[in-house]
């Protein structure tokens, strides 16, 4: 049967970065305690922290820790050109954490005077002291804390006003609908820039806080009329407003992305080979995070259960976490407990070289600390066959004829089990080139048989969050349609 082609997705559309500033980030972008960004300082907040470990020693805690933050930002929303909303956020918390020997309390406040910080002091003992011994309870050992803080360059402050946020929202807005008349309706377009410092310490030791900063640009524009309609989005999102992407690449793009899913159609039910785009096999890495993440290893609820020095992968397939590179969104200095980060190899041919463990699931697993609590670091998802010229079209020719994935949806996720079953359109391809678009389908298999099934990673690499990789090929799912 002749069938119509879908507009192309291009891989080199997917990565459209654009360095240019949109905004100049302030001159002071490194300086933590800059008071035309945040309304407490540094030194602040040191002094808060103090005053609540202080006193939890006065109640004769054996331990406490605390932190002090805050967070402010600009949100503003667009829709078909007309402002739709403005938000202005700035929230502050201290939170305490009270040991008694094995026994843990913890309370948090966003009142910073000195009765409310004794109260909260207060409550977080008294919580510890009606809590049940845990032998694992505790603050890290000594010789996992952090002893050096490098900058990262965590923290690049946007000045945006609300006008200008305006105006580059309704620009990128502008983009989607300019791109073509069937771009006929918009969910919206948003700007994003926020902004946040914290300071930490505890009794064994540590002491440590910084600035960090996260931007976003975003549209979601609608093709097509009447029962023909579809929504798709884009968005970018950097740390240094400056390395945003431009806002008419974005609309432009996003305008393509649901051009390209009008005349979707079912298929027939059917097992097939299966291509997940880059932003989709950022979510498979993850669901190998979730796996080796320590909660469930040892409440043993993971389907890799006792995977150390296993081969769960193909052998072609790594997996490394790196938490200082400049500028990235998973880097981090140290963990949530004070514990030094360490760049490390995760998956090492296919097998497991590491979990991802905080002081607590370390050990209850007999274990020590990977200096992961509160997630993972910069994840690089790779294939030791991918080649230079493996982009997107490259990676459609490897699936020959199956099913490109852009879009799931439900939460038909098992961690127990593996099992997975998930809502998804794309594209049907025939002959490794794109022949119509598909939707109202579920795509099914088992987490276990996708990971080790995986035949290829594209080098369309895309940063998604903490998580880089490019777009994955599974060798067979069950795709259920008409």
């Amino acid at each position: 049967m002749k069938t119509s082609k879908a507009p192309t997705v291009s891989s080199s559309a997917l990565h459209s970065r654009h360095p240019q500033a949109l905004v100049k980030p302030a001159p002071s972008a490194h300086n933590p305690s800059n008071p035309a960004v945040f309304s407490y300082s540094r030194a602040q907040f040191e002094e808060l922290v103090e005053q609540a470990m202080s006193h939890a020693k006065t109640l004769g805690a054996s331990d406490c820790a605390a932190e002090a933050s805050e967070g402010c930002g600009l949100s503003v929303s667009v829709r078909k050109g007309a402002l739709e909303t403005v938000e202005r956020n700035r929230d502050k918390g201290l939170g305490v954490t009270v040991y008694m020997g094995a026994r843990r309390g913890n309370a948090s406040t966003s009142d910073f005077s000195a009765a409310a910080i004794k109260r909260t002091v207060q409550a977080a003992y008294d919580i510890a002291r009606f809590t049940a011994q845990d032998p694992a309870a505790g603050l890290p050992d000594q010789a996992d804390i952090v002893r050096s803080i490098p900058d990262l360059e965590l923290f690049h402050p946007w000045s945006v006003t609300a006008q200008e946020a305006f105006e580059l929202a309704k620009t990128c807005e502008d983009a989607a609908f300019a791109t073509s008349k069937r771009i006929t309706n918009s969910e919206g377009g948003g700007v994003s820039a926020q902004q946040s410092h914290f300071f930490s310490a505890h009794s064994q030791g540590f002491r440590g806080g910084y600035a960090s900063s996260r931007h976003s640009l975003s549209v979601a524009p609608i093709a097509g009329k009447g029962a023909n309609m579809q929504r798709d989005a884009w968005y970018t999102s950097m740390r240094d407003p400056a390395l945003l992407a431009s806002p008419q690449a974005v609309g432009e793009y996003a305008a393509r992305r649901a051009l390209s899913r009008l005349n979707s159609r079912k298929i027939s039910t059917i097992q097939c080979p299966v291509l997940f785009e880059n932003t989709l096999a950022a979510g498979l890495v993850g669901h190998l995070v979730q796996a080796l993440s320590g909660g469930a290893l040892y409440r043993k609820t993971s389907f890799l259960q006792d995977s150390m020095g296993k081969r769960v992968l193909p052998a072609h397939i790594h997996l490394h976490e790196d938490p200082f590179v400049l500028g990235g969104k998973g880097s981090a200095p140290f963990d949530d407990e004070g514990v030094k980060t360490q760049a490390r190899s995760v998956i090492d041919a296919g097998r497991v070289e590491g979990y991802f463990l905080g002081t607590y699931s370390a050990r209850k697993l007999g274990m020590r600390t990977t200096g992961n609590a509160g997630g993972s670091h910069n994840l690089v998802f790779s294939s030791k066959r991918t080649k230079k010229g493996d982009d997107l079209d490259a990676m459609l020719r490897a699936l020959g004829t199956g099913l490109f994935v852009i879009e799931l949806m439900g939460q038909g996720v098992n961690y127990v089990t593996g099992d997975y079953s998930r809502g998804a359109s794309g594209f049907w391809v025939e002959n490794g080139e794109i022949a119509f678009p598909v939707q109202e389908i579920t795509i099914a298999g088992n987490l276990k048989d996708m990971f080790k099934g995986i035949q290829a990673v594209g080098a369309d690499a895309y940063n998604y969050g903490a998580k880089t990789v490019g777009s994955v090929l599974i060798d067979r799912m069950q795709i259920a349609g008409s």
